[in-house]
């Protein structure tokens, strides 16, 4: 990923926290059978000082991706934060010279590492419970997998196989206006408070 020293953002504990915020991501996987995307929820776990995270997910055991990463390939994981288009129209200096364009501000966190197999019942009832866990905290009435019959959930988890990736690489990118003036910054923070999406105003956060 091409990243621009204004754009580039190194703060470890954010990237994690980006990644938990928005944990539904790509896994990549590219050998010489070619390349192949999957999208999956991940879970992060093992951060600190010393590390950069373990990242764990699960497929279904039909799919053949499990096979490739028998032998401990290197893989990409991808999540993407918000993204919103950015109009010329929102800059002040528009008005005065004219020299605007359309943009994109968005979020983009990748991952790498080597991807190992799991499929110890244990891991991935843990995996399972804790990938639940953090999707349903914060409800009124939070689900668990407990709350499913034994034999249904132990049937269902037979079915899956778990993938674990320790986290060797962290790059993180945030187009948030950053290169532009003040002005012209607050022209887009208030643009995209105005559109009607979440996507904008999720995105109108990030500037400063």
């Amino acid at each position: 990923m091409y990243v621009p020293q204004h754009f580039k953002e190194d703060d470890k504990p954010k990237l994690q926290q980006y990644i938990r915020d928005y944990g539904f991501g790509m896994l990549v996987v590219s050998d010489e059978t070619g390349i192949e995307v999957n999208h999956l929820p991940f879970y992060l776990s093992g951060t600190g000082p010393k590390s950069l995270g373990i990242l764990q997910c699960h497929v279904t055991r039909k799919n053949p991706v499990w096979q490739r990463l028998a032998q401990g390939v290197r893989v990409l994981a991808v999540f993407q934060g918000p993204s919103a288009y950015v109009s010329p129209s929102w800059y002040p200096t528009k008005t005065e010279d004219g020299r605007v364009v359309p943009t994109w501000n968005y979020l983009a966190v990748h991952a790498e590492g080597h991807a190992r197999v799991v499929e110890d019942p244990a891991w991935l009832r843990q995996h399972l419970g804790r990938l639940t866990d953090q999707h349903e905290s914060g409800r009124v009435e939070p689900w668990a997998v407990e709350d499913a019959p034994t034999d249904f959930t132990e049937r269902l988890a037979q079915a899956i196989v778990g993938i674990e990736i320790e986290v060797e690489t962290l790059t993180g990118k945030l187009k948030a206006s950053q290169n532009l003036s003040e002005r012209n910054r607050a022209g887009v923070k208030a643009g995209l408070e105005a559109e009607g999406d979440t996507h904008s105003h999720a995105m109108s956060r990030f500037i400063r």
